[in-house]
């Protein structure tokens, strides 16, 4: 039997040839040894402050309804299902004793996402203090390591409400897969196990595209060549460092690779927005199309839009091919990202694994369009699909939960945007 066909049975998973095995609880064996996991640890808050809250609002995603509960809060949103539904209290004052508030008269609280929020005849005064009592689980990622010694170990990653980190594997170390603990679990399933499968994304041979060609010309000529990175929040990054946005690490490797090169680079980008949205904006807007993407003439223009995803292929054809006649008018080359995958639910997904192809029907209307038109395509999407493989939940790079990659996240872009200018 295949590998797939033993991961896609969820019995034992290779890694390198050997067992990476669930064998008691909390036990796996790996290579032949038998290591301990430690249980995930759920936290008890009581009597957290919060110096006043907002009206609950059902009408918006869960994230916003209302305040964010402390121990849940990831980047900008909340993580779901990190908050034990039956403990949530709500008080006037931190002791126990204080008057209690009651659920769906005083208050509301979305009890997946962790929001809370006053009713219309509460209790609760607009710029009252009230203390909220709960129990919430953590995200942790433990690394199974072979140390320099041979001794097979769980070293344990730090607890977080979002975006886990792998723990550090050092030089000389084997670094066999990661265990996925993924909030309240009573014992380790097989969907929580991820074993290295593969060390890196496996690269192609370059595909050759006329676009792209005439981009490594000018970069190697040394001719100025202005990048206009266009986007949505993914692109506009503003959550993360300047060095972390993946167009910048995109220039940065540029440079590098092209020392001759002229690279002026700039950002236009519209959270929460799609292409739909800027084409719709009046002129004089700070993100009108034709003064903002089209009136800046750029040379090259990179595409990032997460939010066109509930485009269809015959969508995309229609309006992708409006945009590339704009592009070719004002004589700028266009490379298309395909976008990163956001959280499973929103995708179609059960799990984090077996996910290598991207089921948005977006993804394969982007790639039809690219073919058909040769127009520089940057899949970044195969690569998120192939993280589990590696290891890695690929959740686990949203820093709020949902849709917003972190740095490493935003890394696979600009690999496979320089995997377009590979030599």
């Amino acid at each position: 039997m295949s590998l797939r066909c033993l991961i896609g049975l969820f019995g034992p998973v290779l890694a390198f040839g050997q067992e990476f095995v669930i064998v008691g609880d909390w036990d796996v064996r790996v290579g032949g040894h038998t290591v301990r996991v430690k249980p995930p640890v759920n936290i008890d808050v009581a009597g957290e402050r919060y110096a006043s809250i907002p009206m609950f609002n059902p009408k918006v995603g869960g994230w916003v309804r209302g305040m964010r509960i402390k121990g849940v809060r990831a980047q900008e949103t909340t993580s779901p299902g990190l908050l034990d539904p039956e403990s949530f209290h709500l008080r006037a004052g931190p002791g126990g004793n204080a008057p209690v508030f009651i659920r769906g008269v005083d208050y509301e609280i979305d009890l997946e996402w962790g929001t809370f929020g006053r009713l219309t005849d509460s209790r609760i005064g607009p710029e009252q203090e009230v203390f909220a009592s709960y129990r919430h689980a953590q995200l942790r990622l433990d690394a199974v390591v072979q140390n320099a010694s041979g001794q097979i170990v769980i070293r344990e990653g730090e607890p977080q409400a979002a975006a886990p980190a792998v723990p550090g594997v050092n030089a000389g170390e084997r670094h066999w897969g990661n265990i996925y603990l993924s909030g309240f679990i009573a014992k380790l399933a097989p969907e929580h196990l991820f074993p290295v499968l593969e060390a890196a994304y496996p690269e192609s041979p370059r595909v050759a595209n006329a676009t792209v060609d005439r981009l490594v010309k000018r970069l190697r000529s040394g001719q100025p060549l202005r990048i206009l990175a266009w986007g949505d929040s993914v692109t506009d990054g503003g959550y993360l460092p300047e060095t972390d946005r993946w167009q910048t690490q995109f220039v940065t490797r540029l440079r590098r690779q092209f020392p001759r090169a002229r690279i002026e680079l700039l950002t236009q980008a519209w959270g929460g927005r799609n292409t739909a949205s800027y084409l719709a904006e009046p002129p004089g807007s700070v993100h009108h199309y034709r003064e903002t993407v089209l009136g800046v003439k750029p040379d090259l223009i990179v595409s990032e839009f997460v939010n066109d995803a509930r485009l269809e292929p015959a969508q995309v054809e229609e309006r992708y091919t409006r945009l590339l006649a704009d592009f070719k008018e004002i004589g700028a080359e266009w490379i298309i990202l395909t976008p990163h995958y956001v959280r499973p639910d929103w995708m179609g997904l059960t799990r984090e694994r077996e996910i290598d192809e991207d089921p948005r029907p977006y993804v394969a209307g982007l790639r039809q369009f690219a073919a058909k038109h040769d127009v520089g395509l940057a899949d970044a999407s195969l690569r998120y699909g192939r993280l589990w493989r590696q290891g890695v939940p690929y959740n686990t790079l949203m820093v709020n939960a949902i849709n917003h990659p972190n740095g490493r996240g935003m890394r696979l872009f600009a690999d496979a945007l320089m995997a377009l200018f590979r030599d």
